[in-house]
């Protein structure tokens, strides 16, 4: 069984990838791939690189906004203001000529 059945192993290269909580990952490559530069630790799931001593740093993470924040970024207090006075105005327009607004 095994070899005698199946062939022989397709020649392989060990590599080793380190995380910034000091993970070792060794993923298995065809001897005559191209080894990534990177790799995503499966422990912790932060970025690994091939170097040891230097390992890439924990991405950013950015916190979740909200709509409100979004439109805060695109609209001034002043745009906002104006933006609600004429909704208003249009809502006492519709109401005044009898038009049903639930």
């Amino acid at each position: 069984m095994g070899e005698a059945e199946r062939g022989d192993a397709a020649p392989r290269l060990y590599v080793s990838y380190f995380c910034a909580n000091r993970h070792e990952t060794r993923p298995a490559f065809a001897a005559d791939a191209v080894i990534p530069e990177s790799w995503d630790c499966p422990r912790c799931g932060l970025p690994a690189n091939l170097d040891s001593e230097n390992p890439p740093p924990p991405p950013k993470i950015q916190p979740y906004k909200t709509h409100l924040a979004y439109v805060k970024e695109r609209r001034s207090a002043d745009e906002a203001v104006a933006i609600l006075e004429e909704a208003l105005e249009t809502l006492r327009e519709r109401r005044a000529s009898g038009e049903v607004i639930y």
